[in-house]
């Protein structure tokens, strides 16, 4: 498989710096094709304005529509083209960085914002002219996992978790970036007490990772539910008798629950 890694962490010695550098080496080892952007090292600019469009849009900017324009014209900033370049190379991409403030570092949530442009990565139409998103669309095809590194433990972050399941927490990165943009999302793989972590832990951590790449190309991805599989009325609400009476995430699953806690146990019992 061809694996793109974009890594977000300020730190090439930190603990993600760490796990990065086992991540690829396992990858390799494995016999995949692996490009890495690590974003503090890149310089990367988060920030989407006017300076991302070569041809400078007249008026008013309508981001979607100009990044559309752009991205069909190929007058995209460099930055970006290149980013969308790898992203189209890619077979599977692991977005991998430090939890902070239940999301993203602004880094990473600006490489989204920048590379996954409409036309790209959403507002792509079928030959019915209707629109391709969730379980459909422009990466359709690819798969995504999320390596994440967490510092609370990982009680707190359970099914009755005073933060809220970690499968809640990153809802906006599996079902509404991946899912969305037609990736299969996979589980997300998450190392908890971050900041308490020794060389043993870090060992188990390690090992654990490497037991997620190497199921990277046949591991079931989280089973959302397709917008095109009838579940959901023209309101894009599911109907009534799908999952009756229930509300919540994870209804969107066809499973109808959350694979982080089932998925953890697996790994720490492989070993």
């Amino acid at each position: 498989m061809n694996v793109l890694w974009i890594f977000a962490h300020p730190d090439q010695r930190s603990l993600n710096g760490a796990l990065r550098d086992e991540g690829l080496c396992a990858l390799r080892e494995l016999g995949h094709h692996v490009r890495e952007s690590d974003l503090y090292a890149m310089g990367w600019n988060p920030v989407l304005d006017r300076s991302d469009f070569e041809q400078q849009p007249s008026g008013r900017l309508l981001v979607g529509a100009e990044q559309e324009r752009a991205y069909l014209d190929g007058t995209l900033r460099a930055d970006i083209r290149a980013e969308q370049d790898k992203l189209e190379w890619a077979d599977a991409v692991v977005l991998h960085f430090p939890l902070w403030w239940f999301g993203p570092p602004a880094i990473l949530k600006g490489w989204l914002d920048r590379v996954l442009a409409q036309g790209l990565g959403f507002g792509v139409k079928d030959a019915d002219g209707r629109t391709r998103r969730y379980g459909d669309g422009g990466l359709a095809g690819k798969r995504g996992l999320v390596v994440t590194t967490v510092g609370a433990r990982e009680s707190s972050f359970g099914p009755r978790g005073i933060h809220g399941h970690i499968d809640d927490v990153l809802f906006p990165l599996s079902h509404a970036t991946f899912f969305y943009t037609g990736m299969d999302a996979l589980p997300p793989y998450v190392v908890y007490g971050a900041d308490r972590l020794d060389a043993a832990g870090f060992a188990e951590a390690a090992h654990g990772l490497r037991e997620r790449l190497r199921a990277l190309p046949t591991e079931e991805p989280i089973p959302f539910r397709p917008e095109a599989s009838g579940d959901y009325d023209e309101d894009l609400v599911l109907r009534p008798d799908i999952a009756p009476g229930r509300t919540g995430l994870a209804v969107h699953r066809r499973d109808g629950g959350p694979t982080a806690d089932r998925l953890s146990r697996r790994v720490l019992e492989s070993r």
